[in-house]
């Protein structure tokens, strides 16, 4: 979870080797109960369109208000898939809408941060810690949720940012452990044979190098693979895969999908965005073929800072709006449903009459992820992840076995 590059430099590596124990036991959150739940945590970058990927066919006023980025009905080519009459996913989300009919994948439509302007990065700001406002905390919820951890078990070793960088939701004041590939050649044995000799009388460092060195050996293979844009996304996928099916590894991982700002030639049945749909559909559904007996006991979360505009713009696109719609998938997930505090599409019902209201708070999923899923304590989940947000109480009846 460290990249060479860190490892030879003295004081990266020093912060970074005390936040890489893989050997310490499974995740033990709030209530000292021991869980083997998985969490995986997909932000998707720049602003899907909920309406593209989970279009409301049956609304009346869909068809007029969408325009050009309007899909077929369900029986058409390239039609709508159909979840409820009313509902549907977007025909590039063809697996997606078999695990919806196996009860495997919720969706969570009309969901946005409490944030209702348009800046990127504003909204993702207020995403990631979890606050009111912009700027509101300096560290990131999911960060913030690890402190409730058991003292065998240090907060840092939990959860993984796969990917070059460590997202805002991760970060804190000590470093979480991070993996990506980079092209630099891999040092020979008796190189790290002599930085083992240099640790082996520190028994706090010791044990962390050795599981660092563990780590390298078991990634090596997936390091020698060159990223490019096309395979990236899947490389980082398989990577989050093997740590997470390692018993003694994290049990948390984050990744990032950039490229969901579809301002000009968004397209419909056809184009970037049904491209970049068919990406997500292959990705979230190779979590589950990855994770095998292990998606049982794991939830896949894939939200977007916001949603867009219900009406197609000047350039065959939609401009930045505020409710968007959240994937809730996984073996640990009651899907098999739409949850949405559905007004319509008419006009006097959007968000300044022309955007999605956010009527679910995106910190209602989290607190019920958190707690019911990977058993936080829901008093520290209030007081001390999300405080001052006791109005945007946790969505029940999201998770098999849920916390009462």
């Amino acid at each position: 979870m460290i990249t060479r590059r860190q490892l030879f430099s003295r004081t990266i590596a020093l912060s970074a080797f005390a936040a890489l124990s893989l050997s310490a036991p499974g995740l033990v959150l709030g209530r000292g109960e021991k869980a083997r739940s998985r969490f995986v945590l997909m932000i998707l970058r720049g602003g899907m369109d909920g309406l593209a990927a989970v279009p409301a066919y049956g609304d009346p006023h869909y068809r007029t208000l969408r325009g050009a980025l309007a899909l077929p009905d369900p029986d058409q080519p390239s039609g709508i898939l159909d979840l409820d009459g009313h509902f549907g996913l977007h025909p590039s989300l063809k697996q997606l809408h078999e695990l919806y009919r196996s009860g495997e994948l919720a969706i969570i439509h009309g969901t946005a941060p409490p944030y209702q302007q348009r800046s990127h990065f504003d909204a993702q700001n207020v995403l990631e810690c979890g606050a009111d406002a912009p700027r509101g905390l300096s560290d990131g919820w999911l960060y913030r949720a690890l402190t409730a951890v058991d003292s065998r078990r240090q907060q840092e070793d939990i959860a993984v940012a796969v990917g070059p960088s460590i997202p805002l939701v991760l970060r804190g004041e000590k470093v979480v452990g991070s993996w990506a590939p980079d092209n630099l050649p891999h040092p020979d044995d008796d190189t790290m044979s002599r930085i083992l000799a240099l640790y082996a009388h520190d028994t706090t460092l010791a044990p962390k190098v050795a599981a660092m060195m563990e780590m390298q050996s078991k990634m090596a293979d997936m390091e020698a693979v060159r990223p490019s844009q096309n395979n990236r996304l899947k490389l980082l996928t398989e990577a989050a895969v093997r740590l997470l099916s390692d018993a003694n590894g994290p049990a948390i991982a984050v990744l990032e999908v950039n490229g969901w700002d579809t301002h000009a030639a968004q397209g419909a049945t056809t184009g970037r965005l049904a491209n970049k749909l068919r990406g997500l559909d292959e990705t979230l559904t190779s979590l589950r073929t990855g994770l095998g007996k292990n998606w049982q006991n794991t939830v896949v979360l894939a939200v977007t800072e916001f949603g867009r505009t219900v009406a197609a713009n000047g350039t065959k696109g939609s401009d930045h709006g505020v409710g968007g719609a959240a994937l809730l998938l996984g073996g640990a997930v009651i899907g098999g449903r739409v949850i949405a505090d559905w007004q319509g599409l008419d006009p006097q019902h959007l968000h300044k009459g022309r955007d999605l209201p956010a009527t679910i708070d995106q910190r209602q999923i989290f607190k019920a992820v958190l707690v019911d899923h990977l058993g936080a304590d829901p008093d520290l989940v209030e007081d001390r992840v999300f405080p001052d947000s006791r109005l945007a109480t946790r969505l029940p009846g999201l998770i098999v076995g849920q916390q009462p």
